[in-house]
């Protein structure tokens, strides 16, 4: 009795606390509400009640739309008092609800003034890539001619690299090609600066292999491909190559592939009818190059070896990013054009696809080309597999998975934890929920203290799925799976019709003393089953109470007030069921 008391006050307390905090309900902007009557409400008295509204607030009420007449949606000026006194006035008994009408906008376009002029992002829809990831967790190995802490890479983070031409842990650049191609990557994105990048949250590993003059060695770029593999990398971008195979190099990639290490190269500038190496060796993705009309760049190699294509420029549109001048050391912004701009705009998206949960090679491979727009004409193969898709890509790879982001926009817009539901809206979703458990559970001990019965698993499980159900389960959302299933096991036996249907009106048959009238005469010889059924009957009694005292909501009732009755008298008829068939147990417990 203590503990049920102590969880009576709890939630009583808890109640108050909510129902008195204001720090959540600021969340959103909106200058006006909605409303939305039931549908069981004639229009003859919607029509009343928004007079009656125009008059006593001095406002204009109005449809939302010519398509809101059939849903009974209007709207109003008004603040957040004014829809706290709407709650409070009579109108309330005819509505299904009422909330702010919120002002959205358009999501994640970053603040960085010249972001307009970077085409090749646009082309590749990053945008909706970014909705899902940003690369958080990732890290991605430059191996080029270094990388220079220019400002728009200050907010960039980086791990520790190698400087493999003049041996040193400074891998600074010297050149600005590998500056550039790191910004491609990641450049610091949202600080109102600049220019953007593609998986601006992953983490960059400079490894400076090419001199000042953009040349280095096979040797220099098989250690720091190897390098890069011990060192955490998940992504290595090779924006370079040349026209001999190695041995050294081959074994090298085949290691860093072997610890799960995605490798892109860059499938060469002199216009050939193959990919130049390292891009051609078989575990390396190649990349072509694409113009600002999203056709083959003229310099582009082609044709063997390579895998898709992405935004590489040419002199009609060039791939703008923050560099170094090579001759004065200083940051420049600069367009640069080639299939070494191609190349990092997939090892970014390969960041994505990783920091999405996608963790072999192969698989990103795989998400890479399904995700990519075919070019139904390409006898030559200048585009692989496709054009490269960054939203099509993130969406493919988090295909079937829950992401933080499915469960924030649960919390957010549906999910009983959500501020706007149990703050904005009155404590109308978890409370009442919790109140229904505690209620079945009040029930049944008062029942106990008299007929005596054990308390065991199968009453249990009547009780809850009788009051409330599982109801967190109710906004579980994973991609390509029915929602249904949870709907169901997250309702009470009342509440199934509205979970189904997607009705906030109670079914007649469901919300009565029916179901657990025959669910007892057909258990009532199996003392297990009977002990479920008696759980059903005093949860559904506790469910009905609550209703009938926050939402008296009934299918075909013509008012409140006799829906009110209607489940008051069945929650009584409910409790007095389960008293019938505990009666003549005796003490058992």
């Amino acid at each position: 009795m203590k503990k049920l008391l102590f969880l009576g006050l709890f939630i009583l307390g808890l109640w108050v606390a909510l129902s008195n905090f204001k720090g959540l309900a600021t969340q959103g902007e909106f200058d006006s509400v909605v409303i939305n009557f039931r549908e069981d409400v004639p229009t003859s008295v919607i029509s009343d009640q928004l007079g009656a509204i125009a008059q006593q607030y001095q406002k204009t009420v109005s449809l939302n739309s010519i398509f809101s007449a059939d849903e009974h949606i209007y709207t109003l000026s008004g603040d957040k008092a004014f829809l706290d006194q709407i709650k409070q006035s009579p109108v309330k008994d005819y509505i299904e609800y009422s909330e702010p009408n919120y002002i959205y906008h358009a999501l994640e376009v970053p603040n960085d003034p010249d972001y307009s002029k970077q085409w090749n992002l646009h082309s590749i829809h990053i945008e909706k890539a970014w909705e899902e990831s940003k690369g958080e967790g990732i890290t991605v190995a430059v191996i080029d001619t270094g990388v220079s802490r220019v400002p728009d890479l200050r907010q960039t983070e980086f791990v520790e690299g190698y400087d493999f031409v003049n041996d040193r842990t400074d891998a600074s650049d010297d050149n600005g090609h590998g500056t550039h191609v790191a910004g491609t990557i990641a450049q610091s994105t949202n600080n109102k600066y600049g220019v953007a990048g593609i998986a601006y949250h992953a983490k960059i590993m400079p490894l400076k292999v090419l001199a000042n003059g953009g040349g280095g060695t096979v040797a220099d770029i098989a250690e720091a491909i190897r390098f890069a593999a011990d060192h955490d990398a998940d992504v290595i971008n090779l924006s370079l190559g040349g026209g001999g195979e190695s041995q050294v190099m081959k074994d090298a990639i085949d290691y860093a592939y072997s610890k799960g290490v995605v490798i892109i190269a860059a499938a060469g500038n002199s216009n050939q009818n193959a990919a130049s190496y390292p891009a051609r060796y078989p575990k390396v993705i190649s990349v072509s190059a694409l113009d600002a009309a999203g056709q083959k760049a003229p310099y582009s190699n082609y044709g063997a070896g390579v895998d898709i294509s992405a935004p590489g420029g040419s002199e009609t549109g060039k791939i703008l990013q923050e560099t170094i001048n090579p001759q004065t050391g200083e940051s420049v912004f600069v367009g640069f054009q080639g299939t070494s701009m191609a190349a990092p705009h997939v090892a970014g998206v390969a960041a994505l696809i990783k920091a999405s949960g996608i963790e072999e090679p192969s698989e990103v491979l795989a998400v890479l080309k399904q995700s990519s727009r075919t070019v139904q004409e390409d006898p030559f193969n200048h585009y692989g597999a496709g054009q490269l898709d960054a939203g099509e890509a993130v969406s493919l790879a988090l295909k079937g998975q829950i992401t933080f982001r499915d469960f924030f926009r649960w919390v957010r817009d549906n999910g009983y934890l959500n501020p706007r539901f149990w703050i904005d809206g009155g404590v109308v979703a978890l409370v009442p929920k919790l109140l229904m458990v505690l209620g079945s559970y009040l029930l049944a001990w008062f029942l106990r203290v008299y007929f005596p019965f054990a308390w065991t698993s199968p009453l249990n499980w009547g009780l809850i799925l009788g009051s409330s159900g599982l109801f967190f389960l109710q906004g579980i959302y994973i991609f390509d799976l029915p929602q249904w299933p949870f709907r169901v096991m997250g309702s009470s036996i009342p509440e199934l019709a509205n979970s189904i249907e997607g009705t906030s009106l109670l079914n007649p048959f469901l919300a009565s003393v029916l179901i657990p009238f025959v669910l007892i005469a057909l258990l009532l010889g199996y003392r297990p089953g009977k002990l479920f059924a008696v759980g059903i009957s005093l949860g559904v009694a506790s469910c009905l109470t609550v209703h009938a005292v926050m939402n008296p909501a009934v299918w075909g009732m013509p008012s409140v007030d006799i829906s009110r009755i209607f489940l008051g008298v069945n929650a009584v008829l409910c409790f007095g069921l389960a008293w019938l068939a505990t009666k003549g147990d005796g003490k058992t417990a």
